[in-house]
């Protein structure tokens, strides 16, 4: 039956394909189609290839995925448009600001003993060092040009000789009550007096270095605690 069926209607077919003047490509096709399903009982695909032909693969969602990077961690003086910009702190809350960072000034051995007896021409190393120290945690809104200027509560810099290996250890702790971090203000600290050392010792050796500056830990703040320890 199936036979009779199909060679019945293949003059049909053959005529709707050579009258083109009274069918468009469209029509006969769709006829052909309502054949096929009588004879076959379902539709014929609607691609001329069949359903294993790829579809076109769609750029919207390499569009999306690329609109919907966002970096986490972005920065915070960086505007709009990429230009430089002081952080608005009018809306954060008001907590104590705690900052600890360190340093180390490796010496020599020629240095570190003159350091020890206290016999730098310029005088008394470790003393100045902590004062100018104290004094740049205070300035540092004047040194870095996007830090606020801030009222802190406590500078604290210290510095220990180790003669393990010759150096000055140096560490500043800074505090403030406030809506932004005194992290810079504990950094500066430690490195002006770390300069403060070598501008005191240069005369004596040029081949000191001012190492491993670092921040240690912070408390306070909408990021909360943070210790390199953890």
């Amino acid at each position: 039956m199936f036979r009779r069926l199909a060679v019945s209607m293949l003059p049909k077919s053959r005529r709707l394909f050579c009258n083109n003047s009274s069918h468009d490509l469209g029509s006969t096709i769709a006829e052909l189609n309502k054949e096929m399903e009588f004879v076959f009982g379902e539709a014929p695909p609607t691609s001329l290839t069949g359903s294993s032909e790829s579809q076109p693969v769609s750029q919207d969602s390499e569009l999306i995925s690329t609109d919907n990077i966002k970096n986490e961690s972005k920065l915070t003086h960086v505007g709009v448009k990429g230009e430089a910009q002081m952080v608005d702190v009018s809306h954060k809350d008001i907590s104590k600001r705690v900052a600890v960072a360190s340093c180390k000034v490796i010496l020599g051995k020629k240095v570190f003993d003159l350091v020890s007896a206290n016999q730098v021409a310029k005088g008394d190393v470790l003393s100045v060092a902590k004062l100018a120290g104290i004094t740049g945690a205070k300035q540092t809104s004047n040194l870095i040009p996007l830090c606020h200027n801030i009222n802190l509560t406590h500078v604290r810099v210290d510095l220990r000789l180790n003669p393990d290996d010759y150096n000055v250890e140096i560490e500043g702790e800074v505090a403030s009550t406030g809506k932004t971090g005194v992290e810079m203000e504990a950094m500066t600290a430690v490195m002006v007096a770390g300069l403060t050392v070598y501008d005191m010792c240069k005369a004596a050796s040029k081949d000191i270095r001012i190492t491993d500056v670092r921040l240690e830990h912070k408390v306070g703040g909408k990021s909360g605690d943070w210790s390199r320890k953890k």
